[in-house]
């Protein structure tokens, strides 16, 4: 063979050895390329993954509750508000023994209370026996845990404030949770938990074969841990790529965290179901949401509902799909029991058991978004929107549960009775007469609508409920004026510097002549409120409004004496309450406590007075505004109104009838409401036809007493003849029973001393005066 044969030869076998060995030079470079890279993503996703765990790992949204309801003999309260509220807040009917359920039978009630954590210390679940007659409590006992006269119920959750994703859920610990929970789902969802590294190999394998048997998807091998990831780090997608990242990351978790922080992690991120717009998260929401309990105190077979769940909220939801979920249940009872967490006795018994699920969720979406939109603009003042949406405050709120089904019930009803309502619109606030307290607030004609909020944003002008304060600062120079002080009911006309005329009339178009104070205030005349107005001073006016709360611009032309002020109904509530409460302004408000997640107290908004008025001179006020109600534009409130129930008010009307309004307050409660139409068009309505007949509607649903002021120092009662502006007897003509400032009273006497039996019973009322 040639030299030149064996070099080709050995030429030719090295061929293939330089290429094989380049191929390896090739995988390997590859092969190190790939570590690095895998190595730069296993970086990235270590930074993703402890970034997100050890940071806050959840956004859990703020909690409004409504007041609680006290039950106490003597309590007001009807047989069917406080059945609303045990619903409201959750209850079921039921037997009255097992936590959270009622037995009713008329007006006798045996509820078994869950108990609650408040601001200032725990309510023990109790169970207790009562009956509800006349609007009362009656018979009031405990039957069962810590005896108390005094029960108060866990309050109704109104709402909340969510984070924009919307997600909802209710942190555990896991030493808080039932031992059975989390070892029911690891029995069923992943039973190697414990001992692997993330992944279970021998899971999936497992499960692809049963799905190849099946020739579906029945079983699925990812652990808890995948379940964790793919929920709070990835996408739904079902790629390579994601799942490759969900492998990857399950393991990461694994070497940096312990198996029980994963445990708790999962247990409160699980998702479990929809309420709207709301998604529900978390074992320990779940349990509220479905079954109206804490997860402690969960039974066995409703544990093994969540758990069954887990595969498919939606699939299994219980309220839709009861035979699927019970279906689902019971195979998760057979699993229970195979893993000894349950006898096979005790499976059996359980799975005979209902579903218990409760016949609505416990709370769902915002319940009365006018209210927590007044709620959110109070907590603004105090807390960044951030935290609100995240911190899991919890948030006590004044609001009654009955005065805002009245009040909504009252729009509701009323205001489709009234001339042209397909275009009408309405507002409504309530408030406590003496504390300020909002106890309900009604933003529309539809109360469920989230949308312009008319009880806070409708800025309206307040027509005649103005004239309370023109003549209170006129009586409060009781040297000038009193209740019988005789005003002009007559035209004028105002000239301007620019030559432009104003020629207010009233709203009959009639004139009187002179008419004692207190009947042109009962009456609601507009020339003696403009001629008093003008007599004491715009200014003096505008200082009164002011010091009663009102804190936006105040016009200053005359025409601002007959209620050109534009004011939302929350204002005018704010503005009477002064009023009301003789004198004082008293601040609304809508919460009265705020607490962090673990019931640390964070705020307590408490009462708060400033006197800027002087008693004397608005108890007058008050007796006109009595009057309103007796003999005024106010009087027809007693064709719904029972006569004996004492009231003080004021009626309002606009130009055109664009608005129409009421202010009121009996001895418990201040009420304002509007009626008018939202492009300010003009109605055929005044204040007595269109908002007084919502205000005394809902006024006929509550229980309360009767408005009976307090008589201030410096105040004395006479009798006088109000057209001679003279004293005179009980008993003569045109005797009237009269308060005045002390020494304001007239000097002079008509020299009638009235009959006999008026004078003695004159003199025993002085007695006891």
């Amino acid at each position: 063979m040639s030299k030149t044969t064996k070099s080709r030869k050995k030429s030719s076998e090295s061929q293939p050895k330089n290429r094989r060995s380049g191929l390896w030079r090739l995988c390997i470079r590859l092969a190190l390329l790939g570590l690095v890279v895998l190595a730069g993503w296993m970086v990235y996703l270590d930074a993703v993954v402890t970034s997100r765990f050890e940071g806050r790992r959840f956004e859990v949204p703020s909690r409004v509750y409504a007041r609680p309801l006290e039950l106490y003999d003597g309590a007001s309260v009807s047989a069917s508000g406080l059945a609303r509220e045990l619903e409201l807040a959750g209850y079921r009917a039921g037997d009255g023994v097992k936590l959270g359920t009622y037995r009713r039978n008329g007006g006798r009630f045996v509820i078994s209370a869950r108990g609650f954590v408040f601001p200032d210390g725990e309510e023990p679940r109790r169970r207790i026996s009562l009956v509800v007659s006349g609007d009362k409590v009656r018979s009031f006992s405990v039957v069962a845990g810590p005896k108390s006269p005094i029960v108060r119920l866990e309050p109704a959750q109104i709402g909340g404030i969510y984070p924009a994703h919307r997600e909802d859920r209710v942190l555990v610990q896991l030493e808080e949770v039932p031992e059975l929970l989390p070892s029911t789902l690891m029995a069923v969802e992943d039973r190697e938990f414990y001992s692997h590294f993330g992944l279970a190999p021998l899971s999936i394998a497992r499960a692809m074969l049963v799905n190849i048997k099946a020739g579906r998807v029945v079983q699925g091998g990812s652990t808890l841990t995948q379940q964790l990831v793919k929920n709070f780090f990835l996408t739904r997608e079902q790629t390579l790529l994601r799942k490759g990242n969900e492998a990857l990351m399950s393991i990461l978790l694994e070497l940096h965290y312990e198996k029980d922080d994963i445990l708790e992690t999962y247990l409160n991120e699980v998702y479990l179901g929809q309420a709207g717009m709301r998604s529900i998260h978390g074992f320990g929401l779940a349990s509220q949401f479905y079954f109206g309990e804490r997860l402690k105190d969960l039974a066995p077979h409703q544990m093994a509902l969540l758990v069954g769940m887990v595969k498919g909220p939606s699939y299994y939801n219980p309220r839709r799909h009861p035979k699927r979920a019970t279906a689902r249940r019971n195979l998760v009872l057979d699993e229970m029991a195979e893993a000894g967490l349950l006898t096979e006795q005790e499976a059996k018994t359980v799975k005979a058991k209902p579903l218990g699920v409760s016949g609505k969720p416990s709370f769902t979406d915002n319940r009365y978004p006018a209210y927590i939109d007044l709620v959110r603009r109070h907590l603004a003042r105090d807390y960044q929107e951030e935290d609100l949406q995240s911190e899991g405050l919890r948030i006590f709120t004044t609001l009654d549960p009955a005065v805002q089904h009245a009040s909504e019930a009252s729009v509701s009803k009323t205001l489709p009775k009234l001339p042209g309502s397909d275009e009408l619109e309405a507002a409504l606030v309530v408030t406590a007469k003496d504390t300020g307290e909002v106890l309900a607030l009604v933003g529309g004609k539809d109360p469920s609508f989230a949308g312009f909020n008319r009880a806070v944003d409708a800025r309206r002008p307040m027509g005649s409920l103005i004239k309370p304060f023109v003549y209170l600062a006129a009586l409060e120079q009781a040297e000038r004026y009193t209740l019988i002080t005789p005003v002009k009911d007559q035209a004028f006309t105002l000239e301007f510097d620019d030559g432009k005329l104003w020629q207010p009339r009233n709203f009959d178009k009639q004139e009187r002549g002179e008419v004692p104070l207190h009947r042109a205030l009962s009456k609601s005349y507009n020339l003696p409120a403009v001629r008093v107005g003008l007599d004491v001073g715009i200014p003096k006016v505008q200082e009164k409004l002011r010091a009663f709360g009102i804190t936006s611009p105040i016009s200053d032309y005359p025409s601002m004496l007959l209620g050109s002020v534009n004011l939302a109904p929350v204002d005018v509530a704010q503005l009477y309450q002064g009023l009301a409460t003789s004198g004082f302004n008293t601040p609304l408000r809508t919460i009265r406590e705020v607490t962090d997640a673990d019931n640390e107290p964070l705020s307590r908004y408490n009462l708060k007075v400033d006197q800027v008025a002087d008693p004397a001179a608005v108890h007058l006020v008050q007796y006109a505004m009595q009057e309103t109600m007796q003999e005024g534009t106010g009087r027809s409130a007693y064709y719904t109104l029972p006569d004996q129930l004492t009231l003080a008010g004021k009626t309002g009307t606009t130009d055109d009838g664009r608005d129409a309004w009421f202010a009121g307050f009996s001895g418990d409660l201040l009420a304002v409401a509007w009626v008018g139409r939202d492009d300010n068009g003009s109605t055929s309505l005044t204040g007595a036809s269109g908002a007084l007949p919502i205000w005394s509607t809902m006024m006929a649903q509550i229980p309360q007493h009767g408005f009976s002021p307090v008589m201030p120092d410096g105040v004395q009662y006479h009798w006088v003849d109000t057209e001679a502006n003279a004293l005179t007897g009980e008993g003569c003509q045109n005797a009237r029973l009269i308060p005045f400032v002390a020494g304001s009273e007239p000097d002079t006497h008509t020299g009638c001393n009235g009959d006999f039996g008026g004078q003695i019973r004159s003199w025993f009322e002085g007695l006891f005066r």
